[in-house]
């Protein structure tokens, strides 16, 4: 059994930064989950739909590994990513750092992965993988799909060479962190600036925030949109509330990422934005809340009332991204 020492193997709400937060605890950087989120301008909308679509999808964050790209310029980081169409080269790219003694970030299709419950394809999802032997890979993902898990490498193989959406061509990573880190402190300005900028002025209107006011004339029309609204509405509530998003379609992350640079950093405008994002999480929560009981009784009052708490939320998260791109 090869197997880096020293592994850290706590799973934390969502998929990318519980694979950052192992590789940079190795590395001697222990950073909150909402720090890692906030630090890489993680938050972000999007309203999905196309007629190769079943159903419409409601994205709260970048495309996947754009995270880990963020987070890694703002603070410095040497980001080592690999790609190749070979899968015997995409082991190699694997098992070399393991075998000397460094844990390695995967981008990869969860449906595949032995340990998961819900088989759904999702090409975006992220896993930190630390040791392997002639059968099993051992994994770090999120703690709700149980922290450190091990899978066969058969499901690994498959999993990473999977086509289709938001997936990459085995893509591996490691991260190395300079011996003069600037603070955290001394970048959370810029990140939490350039996270704002994107959301203000999206080039396409199904983006930031007006993305949601998209969503708000869009949901009230959703009985009428998939052929299984039964299905589909709790579902997308699901994807919303418990799917790696930490709550609130990753507004619980981003709320408490300003929370805690609030105690770092003494600003109204960023105490302003705090206040905004925590109004703006909890009626996330009301509008999962209301897409499941649409689905559940087929009443389309409960999607009308969501639409207008969506218009509501592209007026506040506008509100609150104008008061922290201003810092």
């Amino acid at each position: 059994m090869a197997k880096v020492k020293g592994i850290d193997a706590r799973g934390m709400q969502h998929c990318e930064t519980t694979a950052l937060g192992v590789l940079l605890r190795h590395e001697g950087l222990d950073l909150s989950e909402p720090m890692l989120f906030g630090l890489g301008s993680g938050l972000s909308f999007i309203y999905w739909d196309s007629k190769a679509m079943g159903f419409p999808f409601l994205g709260g964050r970048v495309k996947p590994f754009e995270l880990t790209r963020g987070l890694a310029a703002v603070l410095g980081l040497e980001l080592r990513v690999e790609e190749t169409a070979s899968p015997r080269k995409a082991w190699q790219n694997v098992a070399a750092p393991i075998d000397a003694g460094r844990p390695v970030g995967l981008q990869l299709d969860s449906y595949h992965l032995d340990y998961f419950s819900t088989k759904v394809h999702f090409g975006g999802h992220v896993v930190a993988m630390y040791g392997y032997d002639e059968q099993d890979a051992c994994l770090v993902d999120t703690a709700p799909q149980g922290g450190a898990v091990s899978t066969s490498l058969a499901a690994l193989a498959r999993a990473r060479a999977e086509r289709g959406p938001m997936t990459a061509r085995h893509r591996s990573f490691t991260i190395t962190v300079p011996s003069s880190l600037p603070s955290p402190q001394e970048r959370i300005i810029p990140a939490i600036k350039a996270c704002a900028d994107a959301f203000l002025n999206p080039p396409i209107a199904n983006l930031g925030h007006r993305g949601i006011e998209k969503a708000a004339k869009q949901v009230p029309k959703w009985l009428q949109r998939g052929d299984n609204p039964r299905e589909d509405l709790p579902r997308t509530a699901v994807l919303m509330e418990k799917a790696g998003t930490g709550g609130a379609l990753f507004r619980n992350l981003y709320r408490d990422f300003l929370a805690e640079c609030a105690q770092l950093i003494d600003s109204s405008r960023l105490r302003t934005g705090h206040g905004l994002y925590a109004e703006a999480a909890t009626l996330w929560t009301q509008v999962a809340a209301l897409v499941a009981t649409a689905g559940e009784s087929a009443e389309a009052k409960h999607l009308i009332q969501a639409g207008s708490i969506l218009h509501e939320l592209s007026r506040i998260e506008r509100e609150a991204m104008q008061a922290l791109s201003m810092l």
